[in-house]
């Protein structure tokens, strides 16, 4: 599909690095039912030697050192790395810039790797054997995204902002039917193939997965911010954009009364690392 393509765009994964503060500015933490879901499934904890793999702005690095984890976060972007180093000063972190497939790293060292909406940019096949090859025996993966919507629960913004698109960027009027105009995926959701990846690689365990639905309300401000966040919207004419995003700051203010409520869903695949 044409939507899934987006995942493979290293040109797009670029963006990222260019906007860390649009990023940073607009994307939303994690429930923290995925770090209790961490810490039972996969042993977080105090001292627990933690491998975060594209942690952009620190949204899940965060939970992950309140957790007690010692955590090494490969980055690609220059400007994440600032960041993480200017959020998080004097925490048990380091910030080691490069790509994850090719980074210099320890072997079987790390009780647990994780890539909370970042596994997506790696080739599965690569990037699991480098999980592997990482992890000591025991230890654990965990990949997760947030889909920003439910396909089981009402999303009257998103049924209500379609027609703000077929008229000023028709060109993402058909994501926004499934959710990707307005940030959602179906990457993220796609079980089957998720899992398939995961237990194609041998020295993992079979997978196993959590749905952990959430609710959140964006005002008109947060939610510009977040639209922003997108690579989509990045790649947007820049009077297109902020036409759009005045329109659907309107359409908050004057339908919604200033604050959107939504309903995400965030899922979380994990494997064990088998033992020798």
């Amino acid at each position: 599909m044409a939507q899934e393509a987006e995942f493979d765009d290293t040109e797009r994964r670029a963006l990222f690095g260019t906007h860390a503060t649009e990023y940073s500015d607009g994307r939303p933490g994690y429930p923290t039912e995925v770090f209790e879901h961490l810490r039972s499934a996969c042993g977080l904890g105090p001292g627990s030697r933690v491998l975060e793999i594209g942690p952009g702005a620190g949204q899940a690095t965060g939970p992950l050192l309140d957790a007690g984890a010692d955590v090494l976060a490969i980055e690609v972007g220059a400007a994440f790395e600032a960041l993480l180093t200017e959020r998080f000063p004097g925490r048990q972190l380091e910030v080691r810039l490069g790509e994850f497939e090719t980074v210099d790293l320890p072997a079987e060292t790390f009780d647990l790797v994780v890539a909370a909406t970042s596994f997506h940019w790696i080739d599965p096949q690569v990037g699991l054997e480098r999980v592997a090859s990482v992890l000591r025996p025991g230890g654990a993966i965990a990949l997760w995204w947030t889909h920003f919507g439910d396909p089981d629960r009402a999303d009257p913004f998103r049924d209500t902002v379609q027609p703000i698109f077929e008229r000023l960027a028709p060109e993402l009027a058909d994501a926004v039917v499934g959710g990707a105009g307005i940030g959602a995926h179906p990457y993220a959701l796609d079980v089957d193939a998720r899992l398939t990846e995961i237990d194609g690689n041998a020295d993992l365990a079979p997978g196993e997965h959590v749905l952990i639905p959430w609710t959140t309300a964006q005002t008109t401000d947060e939610m510009q911010r977040f639209l922003s966040s997108f690579s989509s919207w990045m790649t947007l004419d820049s009077a297109v954009r902020t036409e759009l995003l005045d329109a659907i700051g309107e359409l908050i203010d004057t339908t919604f009364d200033g604050a959107v409520e939504r309903p995400f869903v965030t899922a979380v695949y994990t494997a064990q690392r088998r033992g020798h």
